[in-house]
């Protein structure tokens, strides 16, 4: 668990984009309707255009939190320009989903500045303190290899690699640290990171040694931090040093279990990892310390604004998988599409397209960049699944 930039530890838990549109969503009336009487007065649906409202966002988010120097997104939209690495990360993923869905080079542009500017406002260098921060990059940089062959990406991702196999010790029985300094405290940012990014390796290089290392990560989480009856994934074990786990229950460790489990599946084929997917993300969608009413509940601004966001992104990759059954299917892109809807309606600000922690009510007061980003990859999410068919 990442308890860095607002005192988690306590546990007190420029320019627009040319052409691109402002508009978030739009109503469709029926044609040819007749003259409106009691009897023939009918409620026109909402038509979500996720695609455009992911253009305002995207333009919002690049605007507002842009660092002055160009080489940072900032922490608020209130004056505070503090350089925070694992946000930034993301930011990186988010550009990424802009430009998957428009093929707009001004992504792929923006993406490679952020590469590079994170390096300079980290100090001149890519390593940081935190793994789970390490992992965060070291995912969205390989990811955009995998998208631009960029060589820059793949060579960033490999020294994020190599540094947080480091990590990896047999205190709690394994797992990968959070923290160089805290090198007996496993949790899942870390371990779930290395997961992926080790079963990504292996399908890049075919290195037999990535695909055993994800394999072990995997079951060690599974045996540690996994409630085999219900699914539901804990945080860290052993943070004070008597082998104790933390029972917090946060949306983004369900997230990160779940994006391992559906990487290994797609390795091996196993039906065992997709059936541990299919069962945390069923959790998930209904497990009241996560969600209320079918929608993912706040967890506040700071670190944690982040986490639904990724909870998103692996949920709709679970979703997207073409094993997956159509009962399972259908109900996480309904619990998707329910959620962008509500946002899309109730918690997002306008002009300023800030969003709220609360996806069901009007932000108020600042904006942290965590809690704009997890409500941009909620709606890049939604315009994918809609462009797929498989949302509306």
């Amino acid at each position: 668990m990442k308890f860095k930039h607002i005192n988690y530890h306590t546990l007190a838990i420029s320019a627009s984009f040319i052409g691109f549109a402002l508009s978030s969503c739009s109503k469709k009336s029926d044609s040819g309707a007749a003259p409106k009487t009691p009897d023939t007065i009918k409620t026109t649906p909402t038509v979500f255009n996720y695609a455009s409202l992911a253009d305002s966002l995207q333009t919002a988010t690049y605007t507002t939190f842009k660092s002055a120097d160009g080489n940072y997104f900032i922490q608020n939209n209130s004056g505070t320009k503090t350089f925070n690495y694992w946000p930034n990360a993301h930011m990186l993923d988010v550009l990424t989903d802009g430009y998957l869905r428009t093929q707009n080079t001004v992504y792929t542009q923006r993406m490679k500045n952020l590469l590079n500017g994170i390096k300079i406002a980290n100090g001149g260098a890519y390593p940081n303190e935190f793994y789970d921060d390490m992992g965060w990059l070291a995912n969205a940089s390989l990811r955009d290899y995998n998208i631009t062959h960029d060589a820059d990406y793949l060579n960033v991702a490999q020294i994020l690699y190599a540094e947080i196999k480091g990590a990896s010790n047999s205190i709690a029985g394994g797992g990968i640290a959070w923290q160089r300094t805290q090198l007996y405290y496993k949790n899942i940012p870390s371990t779930g990171n290395m997961t992926i990014l080790a079963a990504r390796f292996y399908k890049l290089q075919n290195n037999a040694e990535d695909l055993t290392l994800a394999k072990n990560l995997y079951t060690w989480m599974k045996a540690k931090l996994v409630n085999p009856t219900t699914g539901v994934v804990l945080d860290g074990i052993n943070r004070n040093q008597d082998g104790q786990v933390d029972n917090w229950i946060f949306t983004y460790n369900q997230g990160l279990f779940i994006g391992s489990a559906v990487e290994l599946y797609n390795i091996t084929k196993d039906p065992a990892y997709l059936q541990d997917a299919i069962l945390t993300a069923n959790n998930a969608i209904a497990d009241p310390n996560l969600t209320a009413n079918g929608i993912f509940k706040s967890e506040g601004q700071g670190d944690a604004g982040l986490f639904k966001g990724v909870a998103v992104r692996y949920l709709t990759l679970l979703a997207e998988l073409p094993d997956l059954d159509e009962t399972n299917r259908a109900k996480f892109t309904n619990f998707l599409q329910k959620n962008a809807q509500t946002l899309s309606a109730k918690g997002i600000a306008r002009p300023s397209m800030m969003v709220s922690p609360d996806w069901g009510v009007l932000p108020s007061g600042s904006t942290d960049l965590t809690t704009q980003l997890s409500g941009v990859m909620l709606i890049e999410a939604a315009a994918a699944l809609k462009a797929d068919g498989k949302i509306k």
